[in-house]
């Protein structure tokens, strides 16, 4: 099954991918891929957590297209604001930290 993704662009004015994935109880990786394909060592991801009843139960997973759903621009320009390197040499918008 594909995994749900959608864009997100960030002051730099690069359109990022976003895809949802490693998800948990309460917890999920929101991805963000460079564009350029010979530039994925600047991918980055954050920690999406959960704060609705569902995140409580412990055998459950959040479900990738429904955190998606949730995320508007906001919250993405948020969560990438916080995010990380994948790998190779950490930087935020670019610029090496």
């Amino acid at each position: 099954m594909a995994k749900p993704k959608r864009t997100f662009a960030d002051a730099g004015g690069t359109t990022w991918r976003v895809t949802v994935n490693n998800v948990g109880a309460s917890n999920a990786h929101v991805i963000f891929q460079h564009p350029d394909p010979r530039r994925t060592r600047e991918n980055r991801y954050a920690n999406y957590l959960e704060r609705g009843p569902e995140s409580q139960n412990v055998a459950g997973r959040v479900d990738p297209a429904t955190v998606l759903a949730k995320l508007d621009d906001a919250a993405l320009a948020e969560l990438f604001r916080r995010s990380m390197a994948i790998a190779g040499h950490p930087s935020i918008e670019g610029r090496l930290v």
